[in-house]
């Protein structure tokens, strides 16, 4: 069982509603353990000192990958653990990303992608299919359509005497800390050459209001000095005011605009992103003119040369297939950066990253 300080035995006695409305701050340490992170469930979690961390575990583990010898080794690091992934909610990207992640540190996988092949189809509640995943499997990996259902699952099996590590892969409209995490990785390796991350501005266009992605990208983005966000989107789908909040907070600079053409000649990142309709109430994103917020080739010569372009998938029609060729366009790479960045989140929860770095 997982030793709580005074503070943490306080919270650990609240009720579900209790703990869930306790302000962010206060408790996210009750997903540590021994001072580092034992659950992942939101961007807050990390740190400039776990970024760089796991960002150079990702990159070791990348190239001890390249030879079959490596491969083999890694193989070994987790082959005595099992993970479940819980997925309930559509996904083609981070499901196989973290399964791949799973296989590469040789861990077992279980999976259930709909509650219609669980009990649940009987009546059994979410928190009991949790509780009974938490008997077979070292950590829970999991994508919810209920917004909270992570941190629920992680808060409930904290308060148990076989707590396991859960990994938010996406919660409603809440947050994905791990799409987030890429993202940064992504960042990350596109500037490496260019000045880091620090004093570039980052475009973010889209389904702002309803955009997981973009809410946890955001969080992260803090921890860079002088970046600039400017937020691009119809008049309905603006960035909620929890987030304006955080950006004012943190003192960060940020913008509004309907005008893609007008702020792409800024950008040094592009983060498009796809209209959220599976969220909506009566329909009513088929009344929104979104083809003013696509990307298209011509746009690409109002950028900066040294630009990227992003986006966290599936898309439709807000990326021109023609912008694909340009080298730009990261995307893909974005999506394969996710395998790694989740492979040494999973070995960083699992204490096993100094073996990595150490061979």
């Amino acid at each position: 069982m997982r030793i709580f300080d005074k503070k943490m035995d306080a919270l650990k006695k609240l009720s579900w509603e209790e703990f869930y409305k306790t302000p962010m701050k206060k408790k996210l340490n009750y997903f540590e353990n021994n001072g580092r992170m034992f659950d992942c469930l939101f961007a807050q979690q990390f740190t400039p000192e776990n970024l760089a961390r796991l960002f150079e575990v990702a990159n070791k583990i990348r190239k001890i990958a390249k030879s079959k010898e490596g491969l083999d080794w890694l193989q070994t690091l987790l082959s005595h653990k099992r993970a479940m992934l819980y997925f309930v909610q559509p996904s083609t990207r981070t499901f196989v990303s973290f399964q791949s992640a799973c296989y590469i540190l040789g861990m077992q996988v279980s999976e259930i992608r709909s509650t219609s092949t669980s009990s649940e189809l009987k009546g059994e509640s979410p928190e009991d299919t949790i509780r009974t995943f938490s008997s077979y499997a070292d950590m829970i990996i999991m994508r919810h359509f209920e917004e909270g259902m992570a941190e629920k699952a992680a808060w409930m099996l904290n308060r148990t005497k076989r707590p396991i590590s859960i990994i938010n892969g996406g919660s409603g409209k809440d947050q994905h800390p791990t799409q987030a995490l890429l993202d940064m990785y992504t960042l990350h390796l596109s500037f490496l050459d260019k000045g880091g991350i620090n004093n570039k501005t980052i475009v973010m266009v889209g389904d702002l209001l309803r955009g997981r992605t973009v809410r946890s990208l955001t969080y992260l983005l803090k921890h860079y000095k002088g970046v600039k966000i400017i937020y691009v989107s119809p008049e309905y789908l603006k960035i909620g005011n929890d987030i304006k909040d955080f950006l004012k907070k943190h003192k960060m600079p940020y913008k509004e605009s309907g005008d893609l053409d007008k702020e792409l000649k800024e950008a040094d990142a592009v983060y498009m992103t796809r209209i959220q309709d599976e969220y909506d109430i009566n329909g009513e994103s088929k009344n929104i003119d979104f083809s003013k917020f696509h990307l298209t080739k011509k746009h690409l010569r109002f950028m900066k040369k040294h630009a990227i372009i992003m986006h966290p998938l599936p898309r439709r029609q807000e990326i021109e297939i023609e912008v694909d060729d340009d080298p730009r366009a990261k995307y893909w790479r974005q999506e394969r950066n996710g395998m790694w960045i989740r492979t040494a989140l999973i070995a960083y929860i699992t204490c096993i990253e100094d073996k990595i770095l150490n061979i």
